[in-house]
């Protein structure tokens, strides 16, 4: 189970990741700012918790859930929106996933860690 909640993290962050980039560069650029500045406001941020995550480290899942919340709100906003309604369902659909398998985890995880310490 603490690998599917792991699993659940990492697909649904590399999926956010991969709806922000291809959105942003190929289906819908920017046209008030420049790409460049447009990726490094919404990617900058979820490169943070990278390295982390994909350790496993328990306390990078945990405070990234609290990155993805951010992403939620960016995502219902751009879904209120009639020009970007798919992008905003999309990015929200991705940001709640990867809220639910860190959160997942996180619980998972200190259960095993509990566990191997009473043994």
């Amino acid at each position: 189970m603490i690998l599917a909640a792991r699993a659940l993290a990492l697909i649904a962050y590399f999926g956010l990741l991969g709806v922000i980039l291809i959105w942003t560069t190929w289906i819908d650029p920017p046209e008030i700012v420049p790409i460049a500045v447009a990726l490094v406001v919404l990617v900058l941020p979820l490169m943070f918790p990278l390295r982390g995550m994909l350790h496993g480290r328990r306390y990078t899942h945990a405070w990234s859930s609290l990155l993805a919340l951010a992403y939620i709100t960016l995502g219902i906003t751009l879904a209120a929106a009639a020009d970007a309604r798919l992008y905003g369902v999309l990015m929200t659909t991705t940001s709640l996933a990867w809220f639910a398998g860190c959160l997942l985890y996180v619980k998972l995880d200190a259960r095993r860690a509990r566990q191997l310490k009473d043994d």
